[in-house]
């Protein structure tokens, strides 16, 4: 009887444990994307690489959701930080659907992460002595 009892609200704890497991996987698999897009636009030998673009980048770190990153869910652009420095950021969106429609969450959740690195210069092939 108390089995009866308590089984749907231990249920509903355990799809909502789920969801919030499921929303933290995504959240790290799409800011490690944006960190692999930033990588590759703010390394000056990226063109020596497998990819061609940062769109490529990300999609090859977030291989593994199902359905993937479109091109339109990635942004890129450059600027320069408070030294002067130039910059480029990442920003990836990606939009999936919670097992419950309880939690205080939208459904459809969206995750967006951006990520700014400093792009590198070339280094000189020769240093004076």
């Amino acid at each position: 009887m108390e089995l009866a009892i308590l089984l749907p609200f231990l249920m509903l704890i355990f799809v909502v444990a789920l969801d919030f497991g499921r929303i933290f996987y995504y959240t790290l698999t799409i800011e490690n994307a944006a960190r692999n897009g930033a990588l590759w636009a703010c390394d000056p030998f990226a063109p020596q690489y497998s990819y061609s673009s940062v769109q490529q980048a990300v999609q090859a770190d977030a291989s593994n959701l199902s359905p993937g990153i479109d091109n339109n869910s990635i942004s890129s652009s450059t600027g320069t930080d408070s030294n002067g420095d130039a910059t480029v950021t990442v920003t990836v969106s990606y939009s999936f659907n919670l097992i419950t429609n309880y939690l205080p969450i939208p459904n459809p959740y969206t995750v967006t992460r951006s990520v700014t690195m400093r792009k590198e210069g070339v280094s000189p092939t020769s240093f004076p002595p």
